[in-house]
């Protein structure tokens, strides 16, 4: 049988597999929203993406190597705690201007804290660490263990209390981060485990992906226009801004600030688990999941090009290590000489 290159086709896009589901899920809602009903069973429960959500969080925690080297820490410690303090810090501002619900009219429509806070908080994991395999090296790939913390509401739910809006009770909160925890206790007790389900977060993309689309209607996906151009603009030039002077401050090039400046695909998981959590935020979560998969494809476009710059003016990690050899080696043979 002839090939189609399905998956060739999908990962051109950016966010590709994270993207092309959740358009899928939302074009079958818009047009035949009873597909789940009326198909029911396991087509039925294809459209809840969620306890696949869950799934998935468990493999990305068996992932992350608690045993890190001291740079890994440093570097990854100092790009993921400036990503949540901006985070915190926009969370204040705009929870102070607009609590829980989103704007309702005008130009800004649908915008909410919680679509700021989820688009800002989580990095793109598979796109740094492309990036860095480019530009950067072996332990700024590394350091992408520290920073994955960020995956899921966890962070997010912290930020909104933070912000004053809104709280959640301590057992909404730890069941945020316990499949994050239980993958990371099996993945760092058993390295074939950590394989195992490391493997595994990638198929479950799609999946949940799917059943999140399933849950928009695109008749609305209009209203994210050119606000959601501006929320991923946004993200890329604010956080892309402080995480390259962070990166230097502690003895990088700023590539790796820069390539950490995205929203993750499944970030836009997040408002819809945050408003199952909390009906407070159920009128901003529609609006927001849409805001935020806009942030994905926009910040998986600027980020690689912001990156590649970057590199080119101030010098890759690569680069800067090549040339640390050469001085090295011509050392060497000067001392030799003598």
């Amino acid at each position: 049988m002839k090939q189609v290159p399905i998956k060739r086709f999908i990962e051109k896009v950016p966010g590709g597999m994270m993207v092309v589901p959740l358009l899928t899920g939302a074009i079958i809602n818009t047009f035949f929203p009873n597909t789940p009903k009326f198909f029911g069973s396991f087509t039925g429960y294809l459209f809840n993406g969620m306890p696949i959500l869950a799934a998935f969080f468990v493999c990305m925690g068996a992932s992350i190597d608690v045993q890190a080297t001291p740079y890994v820490l440093k570097k990854g410690g100092s790009l993921f705690a400036t990503k949540v303090a901006i985070g915190a810090i926009f969370g204040v501002i705009f929870g102070h201007l607009l609590g829980e619900t989103p704007i309702h009219g005008g130009m800004f429509m649908g915008l909410s804290t919680l679509a700021i806070v989820a688009a800002i908080n989580d990095t793109n994991g598979g796109l740094y660490c492309a990036l860095m395999g480019e530009y950067g090296s072996s332990k700024d790939v590394g350091a992408y263990s520290v920073m994955s913390l960020e995956s899921g509401p966890f962070l997010t739910m912290v930020t909104l209390g933070v912000a004053g809006l809104s709280a959640f009770p301590w057992p909404t909160m730890l069941g945020a981060i316990l499949p994050l925890l239980v993958g990371m206790l099996l993945g760092n007790l058993d390295k074939e485990l950590r394989e195992f389900f490391g493997k595994a977060a990638l198929v479950l993309i799609p999946f949940f992906a799917f059943g999140l689309g399933a849950a928009l209607d695109l008749r609305k996906v209009w209203m994210a226009g050119i606000l959601g151009l501006g929320v991923g603009v946004g993200v890329v030039a604010i956080t892309g801004t402080a995480l390259f002077f962070v990166d230097r401050f502690t003895g990088g090039t700023g590539v790796a600030g820069v390539a950490a400046a995205s929203t993750a695909g499944n970030a836009a998981a997040v408002p819809a688990i945050i408003a199952g959590a909390n009906p407070a935020y159920a009128d901003a979560a529609k609006s927001a999941t849409i805001l935020v998969a806009a942030s994905v494809v926009i910040t998986a476009v600027l980020v690689p090009l912001v990156t590649a710059f970057v590199a080119s003016r101030f010098g890759s990690p690569k680069d800067i290590q090549a040339a640390g050899i050469q001085l090295k080696a011509k050392q060497s043979l000067a001392g030799a000489q003598r």
